[in-house]
């Protein structure tokens, strides 16, 4: 490829918008906007603006034409959060003629505040760079999935799941595990290894627990929640998992018969959480779910200070999740 062509493949225009309120994607969006800036100018000078600490005509001046020349990019940060001063600033350079050095990036996480100017930065040809919420599990595993993607390393299904379980909750967290895993490790990356590095996790942990008593074994169950006290995790959390499970169970049981695909879009869930929903309900009735969520209702205000003894409270709720499972086919 010619020096040429490079530069037209990485050439950025005088405005772009990163729009979402996903941090780390919006930041890789910035990050990724300055490194095609800086192919065609290495001496690039980033100039960053915070809604938060805006001086009215600061954007005007770190706009201006500069004495020595060079190129600059100026990001403006929060635009959702920008005082009126900030937004009739970035308005004017935005309707001023636009200077051959000179990137402008906005920064919008989400809301209405702004909007004016963001129309204007559409309006004005904008390259629009989305960072949309990763929210659920399914929007986690397509996350997760396509960060091994990116790093070139294969990871079976089964590792994503376990991965997601584990650290899920956060992004950025998600994000750093994955990274760890592709740096650590060579090969196939598969559920073991993921199991290796954070079977620890309290997330993993309470899964575990919850499994086993939504397969109806208690005597696994109890081990697992002991083991997972011994070793000092709380038990609000495996309380949380345990709760989340049945209400994953629920929401596939109320919908009907269909691919998982079509039911994981309709009830936010991944389409193999679906899948492994649809194995567990065969042991379940709606009566038993539901006794079950109230047990574990209950547990969660004694965990959460309203008993004495919280250990008793979730190996409680545990027995009475167990005891439902199967319960129809008695009799």
């Amino acid at each position: 490829m010619t020096e040429d062509v490079v530069a037209v493949a990485h050439r950025v225009p005088p405005f772009v918008l990163v729009s979402g309120p996903e941090g780390i994607l919006a930041e890789r969006a910035l990050a990724q906007t300055l490194d095609d800036l800086r192919v065609t100018s290495p001496d690039l000078e980033v100039i960053r603006v915070y809604a938060a600490s805006y001086q009215p005509g600061e954007l005007v001046l770190h706009t201006s034409p500069s004495l020595f020349g060079g190129a600059k990019c100026v990001v403006v940060h929060d635009l959702d959060e920008a005082p009126d001063e900030l937004q009739a600033d970035v308005l004017a350079v935005l309707a001023a003629p636009a200077e051959p050095d000179l990137t402008l990036v906005v920064m919008h996480k989400s809301g209405q505040r702004g909007k004016k100017v963001l129309d204007a930065l559409r309006g004005a040809g904008a390259r629009v760079l989305d960072a949309p919420a990763v929210k659920t599990d399914r929007d986690k595993t397509d996350f997760a999935t396509h960060e091994f993607r990116r790093a070139r390393r294969k990871a079976t299904p089964e590792a994503v799941h376990a991965l997601v379980e584990a650290v899920g909750k956060d992004v950025r967290e998600l994000a750093a595990a994955c990274q760890q895993l592709v740096d650590d490790t060579t090969g196939v990356i598969d559920e073991q290894v993921v199991l290796t590095y954070h079977g620890g996790k309290v997330e993993a942990t309470g899964f575990r627990v919850a499994d086993a008593a939504l397969a109806g074994d208690p005597g696994e169950a109890l081990r697992l929640l002991r083991h997972a006290i011994a070793v000092g995790v709380d038990p609000v959390p495996i309380v949380a998992v345990l709760a989340q499970q049945v209400r994953q169970l629920i929401k596939v049981g109320s919908a009907g018969r269909g691919r998982p695909a079509d039911i994981a879009r309709d009830v936010g869930m991944a389409p193999w959480q679906v899948d492994r929903a649809k194995r567990t309900l065969s042991g379940w009735t709606a009566e038993g779910l539901a006794t079950s969520l109230q047990a574990l209702a209950a547990a969660d205000a004694e965990v959460k200070g309203g008993g004495r003894d919280p250990v008793y409270a979730v190996e409680r709720a545990v027995l009475t999740i167990t005891a439902q499972h199967g319960r129809h086919r008695e009799g």
